[in-house]
């Protein structure tokens, strides 16, 4: 299986790289590269910037379709990797866990994606996609529409509950950052 961070986003509520928040000694996208690494048999970046990325000595493979948003980092991420099935997740995803991910991992053959739903919403940057998905979300970038809760509707998608996440921490591994709010709730929380 192959894992690919997304990190092309341009982090307007930011206005900054929220990949390169640092937290303790390394940033996120070290940490979730790092976590990867030790689930996955081929781990890489799809991003806009590859140069932002050249000194984690991991791919980085720059987006296909321009201004396609997190849907055209999917296509990407399925078109570079070297398996049928990807994990694909956010760059800013401190807590991101790695059994929590193994369990996702447990059930890939049984859709074309994956996705855990979560607090009544799909959280589709944290979900394993299959390769059959390209096609849809090649048609839906060509029409203009980047919302990935449409592809999910278009596809065969196993939603995990909290339920199937028992005793692990599914809902801090989905966590994301966003605003500077939420980056100061982090740094308080370490």
């Amino acid at each position: 299986m192959t894992g690919a961070v997304l990190a092309g986003g341009k982090s307007r509520r930011m206005g900054f790289n929220k990949a390169l928040i640092k937290i303790n000694s390394e940033t996120i996208i070290e940490r979730s590269l790092t976590l990867f690494k030790g689930v996955f048999d081929d781990t890489f970046i799809v991003a806009n910037d590859l140069l932002e990325y050249e000194s984690l000595n991991t791919l980085a493979v720059s987006d296909i379709f321009k201004g396609a948003g997190s849907l055209g980092g999917i296509y990407t991420a399925l078109f570079h990797s070297t398996t049928d099935h990807t994990f694909v997740a956010a760059c800013d995803m401190p807590y991101m866990n790695k059994q929590v991910i193994k369990r996702i991992l447990d059930s890939y053959r049984e859709a074309e994606a994956i996705v855990p739903f979560i607090n009544e919403r799909f959280h589709p940057l944290h979900a394993v996609y299959h390769r059959r998905c390209m096609k849809p979300i090649e048609a839906m970038i060509k029409d203009g529409n980047l919302r990935i809760n449409d592809l999910l509707s278009k596809i065969h998608v196993k939603k995990l509950v909290e339920a199937d996440f028992h005793g692990l921490p599914i809902g801090l591994s989905i966590e994301n950052i966003n605003t500077k709010e939420e980056l100061e709730k982090l740094k308080l929380s370490l």
